[in-house]
């Protein structure tokens, strides 16, 4: 009797142990499978080992590259944090007419970090092109993305490794519903050809569909999403799409992508979600407070792994946030807010609490961040100023002026507050250098920092990458001359 009473006793300490560990298990999946996408796409970017080690100090274990630049490759050697691994639309011409160059560009970029010979990165994907179907490119790439990723992967099969998977990153635009029902989804007319040999070279290899979705897009061009629905409000007006009930705007773009995916007769592919976020200025909508919402919902969504109408229970393979750093270079072309996506700001601060693996403590900043002198360019009082709007709408060529922009942190400033934030940002980028402060006289260096309320004047990092500003965009220049001078 003793024995069988001992028996029981230690099923029933099996059983819970096999409960514990199963309770364990899940949490871990539900924290690996979000990672973060890591631009650089800014004038004076934080250096690669105090990002890696912002990544590590918040338990982010996965993270997503749009190039590969040697310096971040080294500063993740023996990280253990997974990486998807870019490659520049650029490049896709060249990857497509030529095998060497697929050869070369996976010897150069992965076989040495991947050696046994020193510590590795952990290279889980190859993203080849940057969104290339994205609708404001004009179809330029869409003719050398797939030929691209067949020389890719045939220069990792020739070069012994198995163990990396190609993907093409697809943009939110590249699925689409006019009547806003998921169980209308498809693919652009523009791509169905594309697509059909995309797909069947990704089911082919075993490879996920990776696409990006962006409810913030959705909310500015649908005026049939409300806020709410797309912060995953209770409160929100579900839509029914036949018998199907959809409660948020992730779920409904989702489910489109699912049915665009069935229609092109890849119904149970995997799915990664490789961009998706919430920016936190230059537009209505887009501030801190609205970004922390969105992610709250969007986390607790995910790792309830409740899925969507089409998808029950299985949700992303993997989500990457969009994205860690604001980038004060990025493209404008949709928006001043694409250079505001960051959860934290360009410095690695953080700009409000969301769980990233750290669990329930605040999220940790970047430490020890080396900043130019504490000293700002504004207007000088004392001149005639009449004219300087000129002066600040050339300058804002070069300087990041988005929070200048209608919904910005900044767009409230007036005459000439508006013009010494365009002043300032020039002068920050180009390293507080003396002659970047002049306009015609009109400049003055300050050590009073000129910030007012929610509009920070910035005081730019150390580290100059100057030489690198891009060209800004046509429609950066006229919506600065038509929404921000002229007040």
């Amino acid at each position: 009797m003793a024995q069988l009473q001992q028996h029981r006793h230690l099923g029933f300490v099996a059983t819970l142990l096999l409960i514990t560990l199963s309770i364990f298990s899940r949490f871990a999946v539900k924290v690996e499978a979000v990672g973060v996408n890591w631009g650089r796409n800014a004038s004076h970017p934080l250096p690669p080992p105090k990002v890696v080690q912002l990544l590590k100090s918040n338990n982010v274990t996965r993270v997503r590259l749009f190039e590969a630049d040697p310096s971040v490759l080294q500063a993740l050697q023996g990280s253990k944090i997974e990486v998807i691994l870019g490659i520049p639309n650029s490049m896709l011409p060249r990857l497509n007419s030529s095998f060497k160059v697929a050869q070369s560009w996976v010897h150069d970029n992965l076989t040495r970090f991947l050696s046994d010979s020193s510590p590795k990165v952990r290279i889980q994907y190859i993203a080849v092109g940057d969104n290339p179907f994205l609708q404001a490119y004009g179809g330029k790439y869409i003719p050398f993305v797939v030929g691209a990723a067949i020389n890719i992967q045939a220069a990792l099969t020739r070069a012994g490794i198995d163990q990396v998977k190609v993907v093409v990153p697809s943009s939110y635009d590249a699925f689409q519903s006019e009547s806003g029902l998921p169980s209308k989804g498809h693919f652009r007319s523009d791509l169905n050809k594309t697509m059909v040999e995309l797909l069947a070279f990704l089911s082919k290899h075993n490879s996920p569909f990776m696409s990006s979705v962006s409810p913030f897009h959705l909310l500015q061009q649908n005026k049939n999403i409300s806020l709410h629905f797309s912060l995953f409000k209770e409160t929100s007006h579900p839509r029914k799409d036949g018998k199907k009930h959809y409660g948020n705007s992730f779920d409904l773009s989702y489910d489109t992508l699912v049915t665009a995916l069935s229609g092109a007769g890849f119904p149970e592919m995997d799915i990664i979600i490789d961009q998706i976020g919430w920016p936190t200025d230059g537009a209505i909508n887009a501030n801190s407070s609205t970004a922390e919402t969105f992610m709250k919902g969007l986390l607790t969504h995910l790792h309830e792994k409740s899925g969507t109408p089409l998808r029950p229970h299985k949700p992303p393979k993997e989500a990457y946030i969009l994205g860690l750093l604001d980038e004060d270079q990025k493209s404008i072309v949709d928006g001043s807010f694409e250079r505001h996506w960051g959860v934290f700001t360009f410095d690695g601060q953080a700009k409000y609490h969301v769980d990233l693996g750290q669990g329930s403590r605040s999220l940790v900043n970047s430490q020890n961040v080396e900043y130019l002198s504490a000293k700002w360019c504004v207007v000088n009082d004392n001149k005639d100023f009449s004219n300087a709007s000129a002066s600040a709408l050339d300058v804002c060529s070069t300087g990041d002026c988005s929070a200048l922009s209608p919904g910005g942190s900044c767009y409230n400033l007036t005459s000439p507050g508006n013009i010494s934030y365009a002043f300032n940002s020039y002068y920050q980028q180009h390293d507080q250098s003396p002659d970047s402060c002049d306009f015609g006289g009109l400049g003055l260096v300050t050590t009073v920092d000129p910030s007012v309320d929610n509009c920070r004047f910035f005081v730019q990092l150390r580290t100059s990458y100057g030489s690198l500003l891009r060209v800004p965009s046509l429609m950066y220049m006229i919506l600065l001359s038509t929404a921000v001078f002229l007040i």
